[in-house]
């Protein structure tokens, strides 16, 4: 493990002994990515989990726009498991926990109602991955998930760089994984982000204003799996082609939205062409003037408006009530294994597996 940045001086006011241990005899520790625009972003390599993401708003004030812990402690016993970290191998939810390749069935672990989810209790979120610092811009993660590992098939050898850009407050994380057997794959961040800043306790995301690039969504089931259908978003509070605020519509008594306690729900990315670069989605905190837009390479994106947070403390004691972050997850469509007419995720021996997605924060 390398860092060449040095992490006491940094704005988030982290501090890299409160996330140097040893865990399941590998090391952990905090490192801090800045660029020339002063944006600063700091992430400890226990499940590549972010941990503070510093953006100035409209009158150039810095505050921390993520939800996320001050301590590895925190990181491990968080409330919140998946609180802005890597999501593996498969993002999202797999019905029953099972799935057929090549004739083949494979059983995951259950841990979300009947489902698996975000690849499982032991996933991506809970390893301590290798870690090199290469400027003070960029890291880049690795790690080797052994086959059998939660139930999924195949060594799959994973490198994932956290990448600041030098000339816009964009963080830019790219994914490469190969398999020495056929799998499946859905890798994503599952970054909780307010935009207004955290603090105690951090505010309603509800008048965040959205736009989603999609035409279409899928569907849900009373326990989060995609029913099959590729719905319009045309005609109900899924519509976010044109700016709504978040609390404009989430508690009408929507089938889709009572489900999840608001929104949670997958998006089918327009797109000009498969696996393009493209603008998924806008976020705007009206009092700060803080603006995020997503762009990803992935054919969707996950809408989750922190229905589930129950105000845990995090980050030098801000506290994370229950849609106080919001996420846009980049990834494939839920139980796609199980679903032949989704975009698939297999990633056949020896392909590699490739992903972009871009966080970029502006004022306006």
């Amino acid at each position: 493990m390398v860092s060449t940045n040095s992490t006491e001086d940094n704005i988030s006011g982290l501090k890299r002994i409160d996330f140097q241990k040893i865990v399941k005899g590998k090391k952990t520790d905090l490192f801090i990515l800045k660029n020339p625009k002063g944006m600063e972003v700091a992430v400890t390599n226990y499940g590549c989990a972010l941990l503070s993401i510093m953006v100035p708003d409209k009158e150039e004030k810095y505050a921390n726009v993520l939800l996320g812990h001050d301590s590895l402690d925190h990181v491990i016993n968080s409330p919140e498991p998946f609180l802005s970290t890597v999501i593996g191998r498969y993002g999202n939810r797999i019905a029953k926990g099972k799935f057929t390749l090549f004739g083949e069935e494979y059983n995951l672990t259950i841990n979300n109602g009947p489902n698996s989810l975000h690849g499982g209790p032991t996933g991506f979120h809970t390893r301590v991955w290798e870690a090199e610092q290469v400027d003070e811009s960029t890291v880049v993660f690795k790690y080797l998930s052994p086959d059998g590992e939660e139930g999924f098939p195949g060594n799959l050898d994973v490198e994932m760089t956290y990448r600041l850009e030098e000339d816009e407050n964009a963080l830019v994380i790219e994914y490469r994984a190969v398999s020495d057997k056929t799998t499946i794959v859905n890798l994503t961040n599952h970054g909780f982000f307010n935009l207004a800043g955290i603090a105690n306790p951090s505010p309603s995301i509800e008048n965040n204003i959205v736009t989603i690039n999609a035409d279409f969504f899928t569907p849900t089931d009373d326990v989060s799996i995609p029913t099959g259908e590729i719905l319009k978003v045309e005609g109900t509070p899924m519509d976010f082609r044109t700016p709504h605020t978040i609390g404009e519509r989430i508690n009408e008594p929507y089938q889709q939205l009572i489900y999840g306690a608001g929104y949670d729900h997958t998006y089918v990315l327009n797109k000009p062409e498969t696996g393009a670069l493209t603008l998924a989605a806008t976020c705007a905190d009206p009092g700060s003037g803080r603006v995020m837009e997503v762009y990803t390479t992935e054919a969707g994106v996950q809408l989750y408006t922190g229905n589930w947070l129950n105000g845990f403390t995090g980050y030098h004691g801000a506290t994370f009530p229950a849609r106080s972050g919001i996420c846009f997850e980049a990834q494939c469509f839920p139980d796609t294994p199980n679903k032949p007419y989704f975009p698939s995720a297999t990633l056949i021996e020896g392909d590699e597996y490739q992903q972009v997605t871009i966080y970029k924060f502006g004022v306006e």
